[in-house]
């Protein structure tokens, strides 16, 4: 029995070893590897990317206490997709880790201060995954622009 498993995880390490020199997650294109339309502006070396490969760049700075799970934050934003196609836009009033949001989003908003912009972009597996949602194809690379307008610091 212990052979086999032995045997099922060298398979599986080797189809992951695999997966990731094609450059592709299993839930779609990393950012890395498409292409943006001009008029988002993306240049990816250009942003910072954090361990769980969402890619960040501070437009605008803010003022104030930076954004930490738990705080209850008002954030303004718009959704592209990488052909340029915008898919929503408005206001969210939501608890940071708490509000559910695609985990991207949430990570994309810590560290912001009230009043500034900021540009993410983000792979498939911190959106929606393989699922479609709504005008959002499966598999799809987002792209925000984010801006701060209120934070009211968690209790504690």
């Amino acid at each position: 029995m212990k052979a086999n498993a032995g045997k099922a995880l060298g398979v599986a390490a080797a189809l992951t070893l695999a997966l990731a020199a094609c450059g592709d997650s299993v839930f779609g294109p990393e950012p890395k590897n498409v292409e943006f339309a001009a008029s988002l502006g993306i240049e990816l070396d250009a942003m910072n990317e954090t361990a769980s490969g969402l890619f960040i760049r501070d437009d605008v700075g803010g003022t104030g206490e930076l954004a930490v799970l738990g705080d209850e934050v008002t954030v303004t934003y718009t959704g592209w997709l990488i052909d340029g196609e915008q898919f929503d836009s408005g206001q969210l009033v939501v608890t940071l880790g708490v509000t559910n949001l695609i985990a991207g989003f949430t990570e994309g908003v810590v560290g912001m201060q009230v009043g500034g912009t900021r540009t993410i972009v983000i792979p498939a597996d911190l959106g929606y995954g393989s699922q479609e949602q709504g005008g959002i194809p499966g598999d799809a690379v987002l792209v925000f622009e984010l801006m701060l307008t209120s934070l009211v610091a968690a209790p504690g």
